[in-house]
């Protein structure tokens, strides 16, 4: 066993030693500044993206569930572009991305951004947590905050390098079958769901800020996710969960939100 945990380490940092190490993002007032490896080419996740999106919507549209309420998507596109602009403050080319966004009618307490800011909002969680526009800036925020930062192209490149640790680790101890899906599963909860939770951490930060510079109250991100903990979504120990656990997740977007909230006065006074 310590001779296995020998040649994980040293094999992992080799592949690391050999991955390009890159920051997506500008600080902030909110201070990402966390170095990102990326096996995964922008060009390779954004084209994936791209005809991933397009047969969501296909889908939906065949389904006849692809905005079929105008009232609501105007109400997203018209948050949307109070908050494109604001990802300058994020990344410089940002604004001039080819975003999209579309509403799907479903029950799901869902909305997503894809790489390239293809974003879609669910009929479910405008409705059923009855969300303020605030309210739903801050979950637009958040999710396009995942593409800003290329969270989905990291999460790609964790993949693949643990697909060519796993390979290489059944080459060179001959462990198969069981014994290998068991190491597969030791690495996940040891690199990937950590890594996870620190996404979501920097979405919720980069969320509050794109919401503050959009004029949006940026403690609204703590009032949806007080009404999520009320609709019974949390319970999972944090310790295995992809997500921060809803105390810690509150804690922190307050703090946040605080830092922000000079941005969100200054915005306030603009629109006057």
């Amino acid at each position: 066993m310590k001779m296995l945990r020998t040649f994980l380490s040293g094999f992992a940092l080799l592949l690391l030693s050999a991955c390009a190490t890159t920051q997506t993002t500008q600080q902030g007032a909110v201070g990402i500044e966390r170095q990102q490896f990326m096996l995964v080419s922008e060009q390779q996740i954004n084209q994936g993206a791209n005809q991933a999106y397009d047969a969501i919507l296909k889908e939906a549209q065949e389904k006849k569930t692809l905005n079929t309420d105008p009232k609501s998507l105007q109400r997203i596109r018209i948050i949307a572009n109070r908050l494109i602009p604001q990802t300058v403050v994020f990344r410089k080319d940002a604004p001039r991305w080819n975003w999209q966004v579309n509403l799907i009618k479903s029950d799901q307490l869902n909305a997503w951004c894809m790489p390239g800011g293809k974003i879609a909002f669910y009929t479910g969680i405008i409705h059923k947590l009855k969300l303020t526009d605030d309210e739903i800036a801050a979950i637009m925020g958040h999710e396009m905050a995942h593409a800003l930062r290329e969270h989905g192209r990291e999460r790609a490149s964790e993949a693949q390098l643990t697909q060519v640790g796993l390979s290489a680790l059944q080459i060179f101890t001959g462990i198969q079958g069981p014994a290998l899906d068991l190491t597969a599963l030791a690495i996940n909860v040891t690199l990937t769901l950590p890594n996870s939770r620190t996404h979501e951490t920097e979405a919720d930060r980069m969320g509050v800020e794109l919401a503050a510079r959009a004029g949006y109250d940026p403690y609204a991100a703590v009032r949806v996710w007080d009404k999520m903990s009320k609709m019974g979504n949390g319970g999972t120990p944090e310790i295995l969960s992809t997500h921060p656990a809803h105390d810690t997740r509150i804690k922190d977007l307050k703090k946040y939100a605080q830092r922000v909230e000079p941005l969100y006065k200054a915005a306030l006074r603009t629109k006057q």
